[in-house]
C-alpha cells in the first residue's frame, strides 16, 4: 500500500509535469517547425532563408506571405506566451488552433479563416480595431492597443480554454472572447496548430512556450 504522504508527494509532481512549459523554439535552428507559404516564402530577394534563427532569435524577412507551423503537436487548451518584435511598418501575426496552409488555397487555410490569427502590427499608438494588434483578426478588437514601438520587444499571452479565448500584452489584459457567444464562430475548432506569420515584412520573435491547460 503506498502511504498517505508518498502519494500526495507523487500527485504534486504529477501536477507540477502537466504545469511546466513547452518550449516550442530551442533557440537554436528551426526543428519542430515547417516552413508553409507562397513562392517566395522560402527565401528573401537576398536569396537567404525567409525564415531563419539569429543570436537566439526567430528572424523573418521576405516579399512573400506564408506561414512558420509548429507541426510536432497541435494544442486544444493552453496557454502561449511570445517574445516579438516588428519592424518599421512590420505586419505579422500568431495562428491558433489553425491546420496547415495550402497556398492554392489561401483563403480557407490561412489561420485567419481557418482558426484564428492574432495580429501584430506597427501599430503603437493607434486606436484598436478588429485589425489591430493583439485583435483576433477581423473578429474580435482588443479594449486597447498596448503595443510598443517598432523595434521594441513586446510580450503576448494567449490563452485558450474551451471555446474562450483571452490575450494579455505587456501585462495588459486587452481581450476577452467567447466563440460559442459569436455568430458565425461557433464552429471554429477548438483544437489545432500554432504558427508563426510572414507578411511581406520583418518580424522577430523568441521565447516562444505553450503550458497546456488540465481539467
Amino acid at each position: 500500500m503506498i502511504h498517505l504522504a508518498v502519494f500526495a508527494v507523487m500527485l504534486t509532481a504529477f501536477a507540477n509535469a502537466e504545469e511546466k512549459p513547452l518550449a516550442l523554439f530551442n533557440g537554436k535552428d528551426l526543428d519542430g517547425w515547417v516552413i508553409e507559404g507562397d513562392d517566395n516564402a522560402q527565401k528573401n530577394n537576398d536569396g537567404e532563408p525567409s525564415w531563419r534563427v539569429a543570436e537566439g532569435t526567430i528572424v523573418c524577412e521576405s516579399r512573400g506571405f506564408g506561414f512558420l507551423r509548429y507541426q510536432e503537436k497541435e494544442f486544444a487548451d493552453f496557454v502561449l506566451t511570445v517574445e516579438y518584435k516588428v519592424a518599421k511598418g512590420g505586419n505579422t501575426g500568431i495562428g491558433i488552433r489553425t491546420g496547415p496552409f495550402d497556398p492554392k488555397n489561401s483563403h480557407a487555410s490561412r489561420p485567419s479563416y481557418f482558426g484564428y490569427e492574432v495580429q501584430l502590427l506597427d501599430d503603437a499608438g493607434k486606436p484598436a480595431k478588429k485589425t489591430s494588434t493583439a485583435s483576433l483578426y477581423r473578429y474580435v478588437a482588443p479594449t486597447e492597443n498596448a503595443s510598443k514601438p517598432a523595434g521594441e520587444w513586446n510580450t503576448i499571452e494567449i490563452t485558450c480554454k474551451g471555446p474562450k479565448i483571452s490575450i494579455v500584452l505587456n501585462g495588459k489584459k486587452v481581450l476577452d472572447a467567447d466563440q460559442s457567444m459569436m455568430k458565425g464562430l461557433e464552429k471554429k475548432p477548438l483544437k489545432g496548430s500554432i504558427c508563426l506569420q510572414l507578411h511581406h515584412t520583418k518580424a522577430e520573435f523568441r521565447s516562444v512556450t505553450v503550458r497546456e491547460l488540465r481539467d
